[in-house]
């Protein structure tokens, strides 16, 4: 598979490191404003560099590209990309907002190709782990989740472009919120009704900088989750509870420490109580394994783990969120529609 990738930040090199590890994909081109970024990682990865976006998805000889922008670029680009009928990998959040989300996934659906949504999260051993423990029943039915997510920020961090509402679309809720969001999705399944509280308590913004939601299935499970810009540490935790269990993901590598699986049965007070604890240490293997799900999908002509109906679905909840912190009321999901 031949790739181009728009965008030469942070993401877009880990995104093209990961390729490496594929003897099937080769990256042939990336797109960024920056020439120096570009030729940078161009350089670096023994590729080709452009600044003009449009050089990436116009190339005829390419079969997918990653978007790896500011989110404001989202959609233009992977539509431009799908038109051409390439698959794309696109970065959270899908785009800026309901509408635009749509559009991407109804043209993927007519040009019939793989459009995915970069929720790596879920490719993290100890959350993949997690999830297959759930999917075979280990805990029983989940009753809850609950999911905290969040970073310190950074020096300068009121100056980058997630801090500017018509560049990002939104604040901690479209960024870290995003994948909590997806995550609730994919252990609980769908939600129906939403309450939710945005606020800006730390950085001088016009974004917010913690996001908290409660959101109810019909059956009357809950999932709640708290994303902030606003930790002393980076953080990040994911428990699943279930009438028969608990499932418990800890830290994801690097700054938000050793990524860690905890697991147990139910059991009675008076019997032996035994926590299983899985430690995945190493580097991060997520991209990696994003990577392999989107190959597989190609291959085996089907919709992708974290797809861009994931993508568009978690827009819509994080809209409900949005209107429900507005109006300081609960907010039916399916009554948002744009």
């Amino acid at each position: 598979m031949l790739v181009g990738i728009v965008g030469a930040g942070l993401q877009g090199r880990r995104r093209a490191l990961a390729l490496r590890a594929f003897h099937e994909s080769r990256l042939m081109i990336v797109a960024d404003l920056d020439e120096v970024a570009g030729k940078g990682l161009a350089h670096e990865m023994g590729c080709a560099a452009t600044t003009d976006w449009r050089e990436v998805v116009d190339n005829r000889d390419l079969d997918a590209v990653i978007v790896s922008t500011p989110n404001n670029l989202h959609e233009k680009i992977a539509v431009a990309a799908i038109r051409e009928e390439k698959h794309v990998l696109c970065e959270k959040p899908l785009a800026m907002n309901l509408e635009e989300a749509r559009n991407m996934v109804t043209m993927a659906e007519n040009k019939r190709v793989v459009l995915k949504c970069g929720f790596n999260l879920r490719h993290h051993p100890a959350i993949s782990r997690a999830h297959k423990l759930v999917t075979e029943g280990n805990i029983g039915m989940p009753s809850c989740v609950r999911c905290v997510y969040g970073n310190a920020g950074r020096e300068g961090f009121e100056k980058e472009w997630r801090a500017k509402p018509e560049i990002s679309g939104g604040g901690q809720l479209m960024d870290q919120g995003m994948h909590a969001i997806d995550l609730c999705r994919w252990f609980m399944g769908e939600f129906v009704e939403v309450a939710g509280f945005v606020s800006t308590t730390f950085w001088k913004i016009p974004v917010e900088d913690n996001a908290f939601a409660l959101m109810r299935t019909n059956k009357g499970q809950i999932a709640s989750f708290h994303a902030s810009w606003a930790e002393w540490k980076n953080l990040f935790s994911l428990e699943i509870l279930g009438d028969d269990g608990y499932a418990a993901v800890r830290g994801l590598g690097g700054s938000y420490g050793t990524e860690i699986l905890c697991f147990a049965k139910r059991t009675h007070a008076r019997e032996p109580f035994s926590e299983q604890r899985i430690e995945f240490r190493g580097e991060d293997v997520s991209l990696r394994e994003e990577w392999q799900e989107l190959l597989n999908a190609v291959a085996e002509n089907r919709q992708p783990l974290g797809n861009g109906n994931d993508g568009m679905k978690a827009l819509q909840i994080s809209t409900a969120i949005y209107r429900s912190a507005r109006s300081r009321s609960k907010v039916l999901i399916g009554q948002v529609t744009e």
